[in-house]
This record gives C-alpha cells, structure tokens and sequence, in this order.
C-alpha cells in the first residue's frame, strides 16, 4: 500500500506541474486569464483529480475562470495522457482554492487581536507581584 500512496503523490506533482504549464502555453481561451493551480487530489482509485486553483485576473469572477478551466479539461486530458504515460488520466474536477483569503482572515484577526491586547495591557498595566519583589529583597541570596 505505501508504493501506491508514492505513486499518487508523484502523479499529483507531475499533473499540478504539467497542467500549470499547458495551461499558461496552450490554453488559448481568454476567460481562464491569470490564473495559479495550488494542489491536485486525486482519488484513491486514480480516476478522479480535484485541482485546486487561485485566479488572479481581476476582471473574471472565480466561477468564470473555473467554468472556462472546465470547458477546457478535455484538451488538458489528451495532453495530459501524452505527457504522463499512463493509461488513464484522471477526470479533472476545478475548485477554486480559497485557503489564501483564509490565511489572510486569520491574520487579520490576529493582528487585532494582538492590537486589541496591547491597547488593553498599555490602559491596565498587570500589577507587580510581590513575592517576587520581596524574593528578590531577601539578604543572603547567593547571588550577591
């Protein structure tokens, strides 16, 4: 079982690669514009890819792009089988990825938050503790 769990993740490095570059040389279709491609999961059975992808083309909605990638998985597959010798390419499935506005979100958050704690700290300084003032104050501490 581990030989084919190598064999997916070479497959899905191998197709992520490949369909970045036929797309950006081969696609001529104007709607797919600028457009990043994540990850690929394939299935376990190989038969289906899930390839994620990020469209950076301002002009087109995330479901344009995804429709225009869609239209065009057919000339992907054909490419795709020439490129990768195998015997079955896998039905190519396009999901926008949106685990960057994630990853932003959370940072934002964070940030305020962080904000948010150092307003409050700077309004209600912690009070000192006093045992460690008077630990500090005890005569004969080896440290003299």
């Amino acid at each position: 079982m581990p030989r084919d769990f190598q064999r997916g993740r070479r497959l899905e490095e191998q197709m992520l690669r490949l369909i970045s570059e036929l797309v950006r040389r081969e696609v001529k279709d104007p709607r797919v514009g600028l457009v990043t491609f994540t990850t690929v999961e394939l299935s376990r059975d190989l038969s289906h890819a899930k390839v994620y992808f990020v469209p950076f083309d301002g002009k087109r909605t995330a479901a344009e792009v995804g429709a225009a990638l869609a239209s065009a998985s057919g000339f992907l597959r054909i490419h795709l089988k020439k490129q990768l010798e195998v015997r079955h390419v896998p039905e190519l499935r396009f999901v926008v990825d949106h685990s960057l506005d994630e990853a932003a979100r959370l940072s934002t958050l964070i940030n305020k938050a962080m904000e948010s704690d150092a307003r409050l700290t700077e309004e209600h300084p912690l009070p000192s503790e006093p045992e460690a003032e008077a630990e500090a104050e005890l005569p004969g501490d080896p440290a003299e």
